[in-house]
């Protein structure tokens, strides 16, 4: 496309010095449309002022865009360190909840060791008890009859030939005739370090009954450890009154025959002390269950 040539005004003098008679026409110099032209002093003026104030906000800008990214990648590090400690912090909190998953598991075995040494404590506190029993069972004997309650080296809670029931042992004298008077009877059950049979309960006199036989009549028994006082009580050789009165009937003698095959609540006579019969003797085991 060709360029586009404009034209400048020409101006003639009217007048001209008259030493001069040549043309006085003039030319005004031809430029391309686009060339820079001549810009009046108070045009420069404007645009030198409003170059300044663009350059300035420019400046400004800048400024505001360089703190901007500054701010930016400030936050940024502040949002990276905030992850890594939140990161931390979870970690740190997954620790400690195992750490108290653990600690809640060894409360609840220290919690099983404690109630199972409770027990073992309880255990050698009956086992304890029980050794003091047997030792001053064992000091009442002058000699300890080993033989009798440890054959074969191996002991047992009650001497041969006595049988246990329900923490004690009973003797049923079952020898032949002649058998022996009160006296005498309580006087063997005491060398045995034992007395007379002392009826506490129904179930004992049950036992009784089931370890005892009918013999050379209906009068013949065996001594228990009953008697009658001066004021008509009966007395236990423990020193306790009896309450059960398991009585055939109110027949004549201060002592207490055990009469086998009769109902067990009438079962018991009365005696004289030189009556001849057999007996039963009861003393405390040397070793007791736990």
């Amino acid at each position: 496309m060709e360029e586009e040539i404009n034209y400048s005004t020409v101006v003639f003098k009217d007048k001209a010095p008259e030493e001069k008679k040549e043309d006085s026409t003039i030319y005004a110099e031809v430029k391309p449309k686009g060339a820079a032209t001549t810009v009046p002093n108070g045009e420069a003026a404007g645009c030198s002022r409003f170059r300044v104030l663009a350059c300035v906000g420019v400046g400004i800008l800048c400024v505001l865009l360089v703190a901007s990214i500054g701010s930016i990648i400030y936050l940024d590090m502040e949002l990276n360190e905030q992850r890594a400690n939140h990161d931390d912090i979870t970690a740190e909190k997954d620790k400690l909840i195992m750490e108290k998953s653990l600690l809640e598991r060894e409360m609840t075995n220290l919690s099983i060791v404690a109630e199972n040494l409770s027990i073992v404590a309880e255990n050698l506190s009956i086992v304890a008890e029980n050794l003091n029993r047997t030792l001053e069972i064992i000091l009442t004997f002058d000699t300890f009859p080993v033989n009798e309650y440890c054959p074969e080296k191996k002991c047992q809670p009650c001497p041969k030939s006595w049988i246990l029931f329900k923490e004690k042992c009973y003797l049923f004298y079952e020898e032949n005739a002649p058998w022996k008077t009160r006296e005498e009877s309580r006087g063997f059950c005491q060398k045995k370090k034992a007395d007379l049979v002392v009826v506490d309960n129904l179930q004992e006199q049950e036992f009784i009954s089931s370890h005892t036989k009918y013999y050379h009549d209906s009068f013949h028994g065996y001594w228990i450890g009953l008697k009658k006082t001066k004021d008509n009580y009966w007395v236990w050789v423990d020193g306790r009154k009896d309450t059960l009165g398991y009585w055939i009937n109110n027949g004549a003698g201060p002592y207490a025959l055990f009469i086998p095959g009769r109902n067990l609540t009438a079962s018991w006579g009365p005696a004289n002390r030189l009556f001849e019969n057999k007996f039963i003797c009861e003393n405390d085991p040397i070793i007791w269950s736990t």
